[in-house]
């Protein structure tokens, strides 16, 4: 018996993202359950040992295993499933490529504070971070369209969520992360182009996002023309 797959989630969140973009783009089936991160199910607090989504629940004929962590989750799908490769063969390029998922990581640990933050300081400081962090990426890119070129690979996975951010905040207010950055916007436009990016979150996703600003009375939503 194949393992059957559950994926709990959060609407918002862009680490979910990942694995759903992971689970297209090798075509496996799975089941996602939503769930408020502001109010926790008992049984979701029972198998996620940090309270964080994602979490995938593994099905076998041993039981149930929940497995949490994106980037784990997304190694798991990588080594287990079928399909197309979204890492490289070559040991010194997967490693490269796993490095440049923690940066990803990085850049969404300034995007939180870019989103919520009420401070005009912080913004600003949370604002050049930010472009400094993807003026790394821009000199670590190459022709593309994708992050190694022609495949697409679980680097294009974590850095399509982030992108997504900024579809909302574009139409908000004009931050000029990406105004030197050429192979970073020609990247960020292939990727929202990509199937398996526009399905990861629902039509709903760009109210969510707004509404969530709101809530945190966030300092870039006064920066709107």
């Amino acid at each position: 018996m194949a393992a059957s797959l559950k994926l709990i989630s959060h609407k918002l969140c862009p680490y979910v993202q990942r694995a759903v973009i992971a689970l297209t783009e090798k075509g496996v089936p799975f089941e996602r359950i939503d769930i408020d991160l502001a109010n926790k199910p008992d049984w979701f607090l029972k198998i996620s040992p940090l309270g964080k989504v994602p979490v995938l629940v593994v099905t076998t004929e041993q039981g149930e295993v929940a497995l949490f962590e994106s980037n784990v989750i997304c190694e798991y799908i990588e080594e287990t499933q079928g399909g197309v490769k979204l890492h490289p063969n070559d040991p010194l390029k997967r490693a490269e490529h796993r490095a440049w998922m923690e940066f990803g990581s990085a850049i969404l640990g300034d995007l939180w504070g870019l989103e919520t933050t009420t401070d005009a300081a912080t913004f600003e400081s949370k604002r050049q971070a930010i472009i400094a962090k993807f003026t790394r990426v821009e000199a670590a890119l190459g022709a593309g369209p994708f992050f190694a070129g022609q495949s697409f690979s679980l680097v294009d996975a974590v850095f399509a969520p982030i992108f997504r951010y900024f579809d909302v905040f574009d139409e908000v207010t004009e931050l000029g992360i990406f105004r030197d950055l050429s192979k970073v916007r020609a990247w960020r436009a292939e990727l929202a182009k990509r199937p398996s990016v526009k399905t990861a979150v629902g039509a709903d996703y760009p109210q969510l996002l707004r509404a969530f600003l709101v809530r945190h009375d966030a300092h870039l939503l006064k920066l709107a023309a």
